[in-house]
């Protein structure tokens, strides 16, 4: 069961960059019981900070989620699809969505089953316009 912690309301004279990262991941993940785990990732395939259970191999996700995000931009070029929004896995216990936060970073979400998808795709959204501002 994973454990939910409030987070201090965030205002950058008091917090470390890390830390309203790490705020704005715990907020999301507030935002929905579905929600099991969030990072931010470097394009290069680095964690920036993550919110992850235990039995996730973290690095091994982080480089993945930067390599999915640049092949979801390269094959929505190669097919004129304009500019990529999201990356969205569907596996037998849930989903997996990837997010770019400018050009320098991925938020990448995994969400149970039965996660309202148009909420966490908006709650995503905002969560990404506020880590662009970090970032």
């Amino acid at each position: 069961m994973k454990t939910r912690t409030k987070t201090k309301p965030l205002s950058k004279g008091k917090l470390s960059t890390p830390e309203l990262i790490k705020a704005i991941l715990h907020d999301l993940l507030d935002t929905s019981p579905y929600v099991k785990a969030s990072a931010v990732v470097k394009v290069s395939g680095l964690t920036v900070v993550s919110v992850m259970p235990p039995y996730v191999e973290e690095e091994r996700v982080s480089a993945m989620s930067a390599v999915m995000l640049l092949l979801g931009e390269r094959i929505t070029h190669a097919m004129k699809g304009g500019s990529l929004d999201k990356v969205y896995i569907k596996g037998e216990d849930g989903h997996i969505v990837l997010m770019s936060v400018g050009k320098e970073a991925v938020l990448t979400v995994m969400a149970g089953e039965r996660a309202p998808l148009g909420l966490l795709f908006v709650e995503m959204r905002l969560a990404a316009e506020k880590l662009l501002k970090l970032m």
